[in-house]
């Protein structure tokens, strides 16, 4: 009973979040809400307390990966090899920076903003990143609710 009731919690924080990262998305008129709601679920975490320390981190590995994946656009020649590059570039420098729990989200936003590039690399790069941080927003915003049922997780 107890893993059904931290599977209910997470799923709804998740949906909530999602929801509600779609919606300012769509709200602010942003390209493609879809890495809003990608981003709110990653980062969703059962324990409330978790997701509100990892914000800062995570808001930086977004940013940094965003920026990365912009200068790899500029810089390197496009291939079907160039995610892979980012996502391990982004993941690794998190790591030397010592950016605790912002690995994951760096390595996915280097590898979406070199794939599918418009052709302003620096403005696709920035609405990816607007669209990732309106997700962390949200995840935090919906971690600031209590848990509404008590599990021995959070």
């Amino acid at each position: 009973m107890e893993g059904h009731r931290v599977a209910f919690q997470l799923s709804l924080r998740a949906a909530i979040a999602a929801g509600l990262a779609v919606a300012v998305a769509g709200l602010l008129h942003e390209q493609n809400p879809i890495f809003a709601l990608i981003s709110a679920v990653l980062v969703t975490d059962i324990v409330p307390s978790r997701t509100r320390s990892l914000a800062v981190p995570r808001f930086a590995g977004t940013a940094l990966g965003t920026l990365l994946g912009a200068c790899f656009v500029v810089w390197i020649p496009n291939g079907p090899w160039l995610p892979v590059l980012g996502v391990f570039a982004g993941m690794f420098l998190c790591h030397l920076l010592r950016l605790r729990g912002a690995a994951r989200l760096a390595g996915y936003m280097c590898a979406i903003v070199v794939v599918n590039v418009g052709q302003d690399p620096w403005a696709h790069a920035m609405h990816r990143m607007i669209e990732a941080l309106l997700g962390i927003g949200a995840a935090l915003l919906v971690s600031l609710v209590p848990n509404l049922l008590r599990t021995n997780d959070g």
